[in-house]
């Protein structure tokens, strides 16, 4: 009988469509729903300049990390740009600390959604969600990457109908044509309440920290295109149209929630960002299309995260960093090993939040709390060694970052900035540095003794050979 594993590399089956809403995908998730309710309530009108500083990081990342993507689409993305940049022990750290982080993203998640289904089912138990939702996306992630392909699709024009209706909703309301609305005070809201800056310049900083996480999310283009029909034309039409995506889906959204509600209202927290604001304009079924909206938000992420996950571990295993089972692959392409690996971990974070302790899982979710931030500065000092290389050698680059270098040093500068005030912020926040430190250097000392046994291995062949 045939083996269903082939050591065929990645198929390229994602269709244009489908990489230009797993894009969009990235960028929607669950975080802008609900999380900004808490960047919002923390700074104040100045989350504005939070949420655009971080949306020109992200899109200045996604510019340096589509140079690179485009000479060389590649399923390890940045992990494998900062071996051949940065060294193999960067490529190792940083493709290991992204799986991890994708693998703690799904139980999370899956741990949200199964809070939304609890309220409506409360007879079946929280956890019996939790554990099928994750079950049910891997299925879908088993068996052709086109099914992956086709499920974040839907999830995210769903998402994208969502906020379109809430900014339609919004400014009908602004301007005085939402007949449900009552005192909607507009522009005023933005300095009326302590003023612009109501926490001080230093808030913005920590803006940047909270909304980051909602961000995270948008590289995984630069994996999916290894899958998809057209990489290179892909990865430039993406790229190129993240930054009006970041202006219409965070800014324009945020922009229009603090005209309509005051940024210290506690119902924000309590209810979730869009929820709130459309029961104050008293739109019918807010809870249930919210929740129902929220739910997708979820799923797609989860839905994403399998597949990022297993593609980064499957580009490890391809590169020697990971065991070789991880490397191979379905006779439809997909890396079966790595799916059911990212799933297991996933599933037993699910199992710690319930059945174990909460504090562990609190704990192992803060090892994750400042990744998106170190994965995208090794992205800019990636891309700011191989294009001094490129040049060298006199390399043509179609796709390239603008006003190379200052662009660059700026976004590490802000980054360095961002992980320096995580140093003095909140405790929750030190502490996030700290663990997520603490998991770099679990996985440089792995790094290490793998290649001292390796040097081992070779050492001892070479003897028995003679």
């Amino acid at each position: 009988m045939a083996s269903d594993v082939n050591d065929s590399k990645l198929k390229h089956a994602l269709s244009d469509r489908q990489v230009s809403m797993i894009t969009i995908g990235g960028i929607i998730g669950a975080g802008l729903f609900i999380v900004s309710a808490s960047a919002i309530n923390s700074i104040g009108p100045a989350v504005l300049i939070s949420y655009m500083l971080t949306g020109l990081l992200c899109f200045f990342v996604m510019r340096m990390l589509g140079e690179m993507a485009v000479l060389n689409p590649d399923s390890g993305s940045f992990s494998t740009y900062a071996t051949k940049a940065l060294g193999h022990w960067a490529g190792f750290t940083v493709g290991w600390l992204y799986w991890w982080y994708w693998a703690l993203v799904i139980a999370f998640e899956a741990v949200l959604g199964a809070g939304i289904l609890n309220a409506y089912f409360p007879e079946i138990p929280g956890s019996a969600f939790a554990i099928g939702i994750v079950l049910i996306l891997a299925v879908t992630n088993m068996f052709d990457v086109r099914n992956f392909g086709e499920f974040e699709f839907w999830f995210a024009l769903t998402k994208v109908i969502a906020i379109i209706a809430f900014i339609v909703i919004c400014a009908l309301a602004i301007f005085g044509y939402w007949p449900l609305a009552k005192n909607v005070s507009g522009i005023s809201n933005l300095y009326s309440h302590g003023g612009f800056l109501p926490q001080g310049y230093s808030s913005i900083l920590q803006g940047v920290l909270i909304t980051i996480f909602s961000f995270f999310g948008i590289e995984m283009l630069s994996i999916a295109a290894a899958e998809a029909k057209h990489p290179e034309k892909q990865i430039r039409r993406s790229i190129n149209l993240v930054i009006y995506r970041i202006a219409l889906f965070y800014i324009l959204s945020i922009f229009l929630v603090l005209c309509i509600v005051p940024w210290n209202d506690p119902g924000l927290q309590k209810m979730g960002t869009f929820q709130y604001v459309l029961s104050v304009l008293n739109v019918p079924g807010t809870k249930l299309v919210m929740d129902i909206v929220v739910f997708v938000a979820v799923c797609s992420v989860l839905n994403s995260g399998i597949y990022v996950g297993s593609r980064m571990l499957f580009s490890l295993a391809d590169r020697g960093d990971a065991p070789k089972v991880f490397g191979k692959v379905t006779v439809k392409g997909v890396p079966k090993a790595s799916v059911l690996l990212t799933t297991l971990v996933a599933l037993l974070a699910v199992c710690a939040n319930y059945f174990f302790s909460k504090g562990l899982f609190s704990f192992l979710l803060s090892t994750i709390g400042s990744i998106g931030l170190i994965v995208y500065l090794v992205v800019a000092c990636s891309q700011y060694k191989l294009r001094r290389t490129l040049e060298k050698n006199g390399t043509n680059l179609t796709f390239k970052m603008w006003l190379f270098p200052w662009l660059t040093w700026a976004v590490i500068i802000l980054i360095v900035m961002t992980l320096g005030y995580m140093l003095v912020a909140e405790k929750y926040q030190y502490e996030a540095l700290m663990t997520s430190s603490l998991t770099i250097a679990i996985l440089i000392a792995s790094f290490i003794v793998k290649r001292k046994k390796g040097a081992q291995f070779a050492l001892n062949e070479k003897q028995s050979s003679n």
